[in-house]
């Protein structure tokens, strides 16, 4: 589907300003709806009430949930604000509701039982989501310059809201994660030969014309296929795409009968959390690890510790 001249233009206005791809394509899917809403008019000729409306519309009869609306009022608020110039004011529009929900975490034995039926790196994939308690996509663009064993750590770059960030890395993990360096350093030289590296970032890719060549900047999980890179056209390897890990985690959860439970990637950056607390680790520590701006978000694992909540246990377990 070809996009109109304006979509085009705000896609380049987008990566000019250095957005994500993945941001980008949320932000477009939620600017064509709300031109749909408005009747496919520009939205420079529209009340900038409108907006108000679209965002009441979505959680009234829609009812779409809070975390969609404030990505639609963050797509709406970029179009209006940075893109065309125009001040939105205070919008007054309904909030879409939504119960707090405690996140899905397994036990320690449920993270063995998965771990044992996964392999080679399959198997390091989950062990950095859970013992490093990353989200998938921030695993999977790890570079190898990102991996510190001497320090034991690793940075994310980039990360939700564009923040780095520094976190633990597993001694259990370390072996594994040497040999996929000796691998990913391997494949790096066999594209090289073929004048072809690891997609990188646009200003990077120009200011340093050669380091496509440079081993830092490999990643550990590489896609399988050559691909064009989405900014410039040219060929590169770009990293595994999240599905394929999906994929192979379903499986796994499957094998290890973990049926009764709603796992998915995330639910191992949920148990690292959790696990974390249980274990007596301060809770802001654990934010700093996670990434969390704000300390409410982080609390919310203290309500899924069950007797190790508040140091309390059940009064049952003191009478019997």
């Amino acid at each position: 589907m070809v996009a109109s001249p304006f979509i085009e233009e705000i896609r380049r206005d987008m990566r000019l300003r250095g957005y994500a791809i993945k941001t980008e394509k949320t932000y477009l899917h939620w600017i064509r709806r709300y031109i749909y809403f408005i009747g496919r008019k520009h939205p420079a000729d529209v009340p900038v009430e409108r907006v108000t409306e679209y965002l009441t519309y979505l959680a009234a009869d829609r009812a779409v949930a809070v975390n969609t609306q404030k990505i639609v009022l963050n797509a709406l608020s970029y179009l209006y604000t940075k893109f065309l110039g125009v001040a939105l004011g205070d919008l007054n529009f309904s909030l879409a509701t939504k119960q707090r929900q405690l996140p899905t975490v397994l036990s320690e034995k449920e993270v063995q039982r998965v771990l044992s039926v996964l392999k080679g790196r399959n198997l390091l994939i989950v062990q950095l989501l859970y013992g490093s308690g990353l989200r998938l996509n921030e695993c999977l663009r790890l570079r190898v310059k990102d991996i510190d064993f001497d320090l034991m750590t690793v940075t994310v770059h980039d990360g939700k809201g564009r923040k780095d960030r520094t976190t633990i890395l597993s001694g259990h993990a370390s072996a594994a994660l040497k040999n996929q360096i000796e691998l990913s350093t391997y494949l790096l030289s066999k594209d090289n030969q073929n004048g072809i590296g690891p997609s990188l970032p646009t200003a990077l890719a120009r200011k340093y014309p050669n380091a496509y060549r440079s081993p830092g900047w490999s990643y550990l999980f590489s896609s399988t296929a050559i691909s064009a890179n989405p900014y410039d056209g040219t060929l590169c390897r770009h990293h595994l795409h999240d599905s394929v890990v999906r994929k192979i985690l379903a499986i796994a959860v499957r094998q290890a009968g973990l049926t009764r439970k709603m796992i998915s990637s995330h639910t191992f950056r949920h148990s690292f959390a959790t696990h974390l607390l249980q274990r007596g680790a301060d809770i802001r520590t654990v934010q700093e690890l996670l990434g969390h701006n704000d300390l409410s978000t982080t609390q919310i694992y203290t309500h899924v510790l069950g007797q190790h909540f508040a140091g309390t246990n059940s009064p049952l377990d003191n009478i019997l």
